[in-house]
Order: structure tokens, then sequence, then C-alpha cells
């Protein structure tokens, strides 16, 4: 009951990390190589499946007039193709391969400049707690006047002269600049009411 209170008074905000890192050149021209580094991988696998359909149309072709000992030896190159083309896709598009580590490679610089704003931001408006709108966090209904993206945008030099608009995702909206949170702690009146599914009409509170 005693820390009550204090609990009460810590403030809280969110930001939409994955729209800062787009309005960020460096991480749009990182995307930009990683697509092109993908686009020459996934060539390179198409190639050797091209290969690969040819070894099965030739023995196909061939399979009558051939000996026992050749059918094998047809048979064992499908096989071994088989195996490199799905070594190799592993290798490259798998769970921390080629791709991943170029991705972390590329963008990781980018993300520690975006946190580093972030936490000052959390530091100018005193904030106890930042949730990240776009992290695995669900966020079911987020009042704007929690939102710090704008200021951590103002931090990063990236601020537009008229507030850019995270949130939904499509063409991107303008709206009036976020409103610094007044107080040490949210009142009644900006705590967002229980969300109830979409199919289901508001119930008035008496």
């Amino acid at each position: 009951m005693v820390g009550a209170p204090a609990a009460q008074a810590q403030k809280f905000g969110y930001v939409d990390s994955e729209f800062i890192l787009e309005k960020m050149p460096a991480y749009r021209q990182a995307q930009q190589e990683l697509n092109t580094l993908a686009a020459n991988w996934q060539r390179d696998l198409e190639t050797q499946k091209a290969e690969l359909d040819k070894l099965h149309r030739n023995y196909q072709a061939e399979e009558v007039v051939l000996t026992e000992a050749t059918k094998k030896k047809r048979q064992d190159e499908i096989l071994a193709k088989e195996l490199e083309i799905k070594t190799n896709t592993n290798k490259i598009f798998g769970f921390e391969g080629q791709l991943f580590r170029k991705r972390q490679e590329l963008t990781k610089p980018v993300q520690d400049v975006v946190f580093e704003a972030i936490e000052k931001v959390a530091k100018k408006k005193q904030l106890a707690i930042v949730f990240d709108k776009a992290g695995d966090l669900t966020m079911l209904y987020t009042n704007p006047v929690h939102d710090y993206t704008e200021f951590v945008l103002e931090e990063l030099g990236l601020a537009s002269p008229e507030a850019n608009q995270p949130g939904p995702k499509g063409p991107v909206k303008t709206v009036t600049p976020p409103v610094t949170p007044a107080g040490d702690a949210p009142t009644a009146d900006d705590e967002p009411a229980p969300r109830r599914p979409a199919a289901r009409p508001a119930v008035r509170k008496k």
C-alpha cells in the first residue's frame, strides 16, 4: 500500500520504432542493400533449381535405355543436387543464415542510434517506462497524449514541420504535434476505457 502512490506517479509513454526507422535515410539504404542481396541469392538458387529440373528431365527421358549402374549414378546426382539446394537455401535464408547476419550488420547501428534517442527523450520527459508500439507487445488502444514518437524524431533531427503520424500502416497522414503529458501521472481522464470487440456496441457507464 505504501508503494501504490509511487507506482501511480510514474509516467509512461510509447513510440513506434518501426515508423521512426523508416524515416531514417541510413535505414532505407540498408533495406535497399538487403533487398539487392536477397534478390541475387534467390537468383542463384533459381539457377540451381533449373539445373536440378534438367537432371530430372534427362533421367526420365533416358531411363529405359540406361543400365542399372548408370541409373544409380544418375539418381545419386539428382539426390546430391537436391541436398545442395536445400543446404544453400538454409545457409542463406534460414535461421541465423547469411541474410539474417547481414541484416544485423546493416541495421543494428541504425537501431542503436534510435534507441539512444529514445533514452534521451525518456530522461528529458522523466518517463519511467517506454513501450514500443511496433514490438511484440499488443496495444489494443493507445491514447495519443502518451505518444512520444515525434519527440524521438525531433531528437534525431527528422521531425517534419507537421507532426509525423505513426500508427496504422499505409499512407502517411499528418496531425497536430503531440503535447507533452502534464503532471507526474496520468489522470483518470487520460486512462483509456477497456477496449471491447468491434462487433459489440460500447456500453455506456451510468
